[in-house]
């Protein structure tokens, strides 16, 4: 949908999904001024993060999982009553750029021409915004009526639960030539909380990788490129440390002192969880 005349507002629903929140979601909220609608989409929080979230204006909405299909996101998508038909999930640690904001601006004068957009997060760790190393692309700009969560056979694995897991969203069947494009400008992601909260966290996330790949459930990716270099690297042998050498040396982390060498050994960290579980 084109901005129109009078609407100076970004015409897309950002999705906020959560669940105990309270400690990210004023900040991230705080950054979402200018956007058409801003929805939480939370699970039954027992802190404070549906009231602070009323409290920044977005609108909340309560979700309580089936344990089936559709799993969090793709419910929003199905089942809310959304304002446009482009989505933007953004994550409750998640920060949107001004220059990210400057950016859609100018996409959205206009119908865009993809079917979604992948989006780039800038890590901040340990107190320091990265600017080398190791960054997530996520398809989470998305045309809602050409774009899905596919269905994975993960019910009943451990670390997930409710939500999607570390895979990308599908082109539709109706919509396998439309084109997916990657935007210029960064979300800055809050990855690092404490060492108790981040090894709890990447040990759910560890066992449900583990269970994927055994029951050999990952699904495709909106391109052959991106799907052959993924199952390349989860069939190396000594992932840990090239994952660290990925993130530190290739990628430059190098550059950004004691807190890029820390952020290069987290994912050495994890890649050892999964390697412990398999």
């Amino acid at each position: 949908m084109p901005q129109s005349e009078g609407d100076k507002s970004i015409p897309i629903s950002v999705l906020v999904v959560t669940k105990n929140e309270e400690r990210n979601i004023k900040r991230c909220l705080s950054a979402l001024s200018g956007f058409g609608e801003v929805i939480v989409v939370d699970s039954n929080s027992t802190d404070e993060t549906q009231k602070v979230s009323e409290e920044c204006g977005a609108r909340v909405e309560n979700f309580i999982w089936d344990e089936r299909y559709p799993k969090k996101r793709q419910w929003c998508l199905d089942n809310l009553s959304l304002k446009y038909d482009w989505a933007f999930f953004v994550d409750a640690d998640e920060v949107v750029t001004e220059d990210l904001k400057d950016e859609l601006c100018g996409l959205f004068r206009s119908e865009p021409p993809c079917a979604g957009y992948f989006v780039r997060g800038r890590y901040h760790w340990r107190d320091k915004v990265l600017r080398y190393g190791l960054r997530n692309n996520k398809l989470c700009l998305l045309d809602r009526r050409k774009v899905m969560f596919p269905v994975v056979d993960d019910l009943g694995v451990p670390g997930m639960g409710e939500i999607e897991g570390h895979y990308q969203p599908v082109l539709k069947d109706s919509y396998k030539d439309a084109q997916i494009g990657q935007l210029e400008n960064s979300l800055l992601h809050y990855a690092y909380e404490d060492q108790e909260s981040w090894s709890r966290r990447h040990e759910r996330y560890a066992d449900w990788e583990v269970a994927m790949n055994k029951k050999g459930a990952w699904p495709g990716e909106v391109s052959a490129g991106r799907s052959l270099a993924k199952r390349l690297f989860r069939a190396l042998p000594f992932r840990p440390a090239i994952a660290f050498l990925h993130s530190y040396v290739f990628k430059g982390g190098v550059l950004d002192g004691r807190a890029g060498f820390d952020f290069a050994l987290s994912r050495l960290i994890y890649y050892r969880m999964i390697r412990a579980r398999s």
